[in-house]
């Protein structure tokens, strides 16, 4: 099984394709198999790397709690392991706030951020009272009641039983640790996102639990930010429109690979 061992833990990990590299960051309850279009699809144009983080897919949980600075340390350390000194980085959800942090806290780790349904802080989420659940990988993950949404959440509960090694029952104290770290984190203040000297796609559903408004603030504070709202997409977008999110991020990543201005130091913006 192809796995490599970091610093803190042993992950599950792909490798694919041929290219400059993209590292690929999934979301909370998730595995590679919620972002296997989008691996399969950058395979073409790209060499893909993608790590199952601890407690998810094929990798073993560790103790304590889930905080997205252990998930950026991951992804430095994985980023090291892999001999990369710097990779183009597409996170959705809990994946896409690692994915700001490290753009943010590792500049010259990240070529390009994408961010698929992401909050800088928990008031960015829309609360259960407003028609909305918490993020992916939980019951009722985006509010939307329609069989597709229904049958991701049942296919992630599926994997997350034939594939993790800690065994069906340790679901409930993942859902339990995610619950914790969706309530209490992250706390990424907007303006640090100004830091942030890569080119940068922010992305999520209209329909997303992130309030539009919460994307569209974090699109605004980082100079240069594209910003796509994708029509009848709950915060499962990757899942429910494949073959759309692909042709954007495929657009978005050519367009960066093609910036001069990629690895340069930005004016501060003023917005």
């Amino acid at each position: 099984m192809p796995y490599i061992s970091l610093p803190r833990a042993e992950v599950y990990h792909e490798v694919v394709g041929s290219g400059e590299p993209v590292v690929l960051l999934h979301g909370g309850f998730c595995s590679l198999e919620t972002m296997r279009p989008q691996l399969e699809c950058l395979a073409t144009r790209y060499r893909v790397h993608a790590m199952e983080r601890p407690g998810h897919g094929r990798s073993v949980d560790r103790e304590g709690p889930f905080t997205y600075d252990d998930i950026v340390a991951d992804t430095v350390d994985y980023l090291d392991a892999l001999g990369l000194e710097d990779a183009h980085v597409l996170g959705f959800s809990d994946g896409g706030i690692a994915a700001l942090m490290l753009a943010i806290d590792y500049p010259d780790r990240v070529r390009s951020l994408v961010a698929i349904g992401s909050n800088t802080d928990p008031e960015g989420l829309i609360d259960e009272a407003e028609g909305v659940g918490s993020k992916s990988g939980l019951p009722d993950a985006s509010g939307d009641s329609t069989s597709l949404v229904r049958r991701i959440e049942e296919q992630m509960q599926t994997d997350y039983e034939q594939l993790s090694p800690d065994g069906p029952v340790h679901a409930e104290l993942v859902r339990e640790k995610l619950a914790r770290l969706w309530q209490d984190e992250p706390h990424i203040p907007l303006g640090d996102l100004r830091q942030v000297k890569c080119p940068a796609l922010i992305m999520a559903g209209d329909a997303d639990s992130i309030r539009i408004e919460h994307t569209v603030a974090i699109a605004k504070n980082i100079r240069g930010a594209q910003l796509c709202i994708v029509p009848g997409a709950t915060h499962l977008v990757m899942m429910e429109r494949p073959d759309l999110v692909n042709t954007i991020v495929v657009d978005f990543l050519v367009g960066a690979d093609a910036s001069p201005s990629r690895c340069a130091n930005p004016a501060p913006n003023t917005n």
